[in-house]
């Protein structure tokens, strides 16, 4: 490279130089001002990480107050075994049509879901026929019962002479899950 540049007059080699210089501008522009704004990006990134970590740490220092929350929830429930939760759900159910005078058609098996850390969900889907006032009896009754009942699914038409309504409901009942033997002992070895 000292023999090109010994080689050229003074002011090639004046024309030598700006040229680099420009094309080192050019590099700078096109590969490194654009990334000027990654430092800030950075800084703004590393205070979110920072306030999420506060926040987890904050959490996981309250964790024996969220234990001793769950178990006080876990008092309030209703317990109702895990094999009786259907028969209890249906006999729910029953009970509720006979004291509303609605007849229930074809009651199907009932569904188990158990998605929940704290809650065994039922689905129980019937066909009722009733007037207006007996659905909406049934529904509130269902509703403000302490069996967690609730409606998920509600389709009405009238019946052949237009004197009831013909409902499929479908209904969703929440109940306490049981924790299992080993997580209980789990729990209980840990204190």
């Amino acid at each position: 490279m000292k023999k090109f540049f010994a080689q050229l007059r003074p002011l090639e080699r004046r024309l030598a130089v700006g040229v680099l210089v420009v094309f080192a501008l050019v590099l700078n522009w096109w590969f490194i001002w654009p990334h000027f704004s990654d430092w800030s990006n950075l800084h703004r990134r590393l205070e979110e990480a920072q306030q999420k970590l506060k926040l987890y740490q904050t959490t996981i220092s309250q964790t024996s107050n969220y234990e001793a929350q769950v178990k006080g929830f876990e008092s309030q429930g209703e317990f109702v075994a895990t094999e009786d939760m259907s028969v209890n759900f249906l006999r729910t159910i029953q009970s509720q049509a006979l004291a509303s005078g609605v007849g229930m058609v074809n009651p199907g098996r009932p569904i188990t879901r158990t998605n929940d850390a704290f809650f065994v969900e039922q689905i129980q889907n019937i066909n009722v026929t009733a007037t207006d006032d007996q659905l909406v009896d049934f529904l509130y009754k269902l509703g403000s019962d302490v069996s967690m009942i609730r409606v998920l699914d509600l389709e009405l038409q009238p019946d052949g002479p237009r004197q009831k309504l013909n409902a499929n409901i479908k209904l969703v009942a929440s109940y306490q899950r049981s924790a299992p033997a080993n997580l209980k002992t789990t729990t209980a070895n840990a204190k």
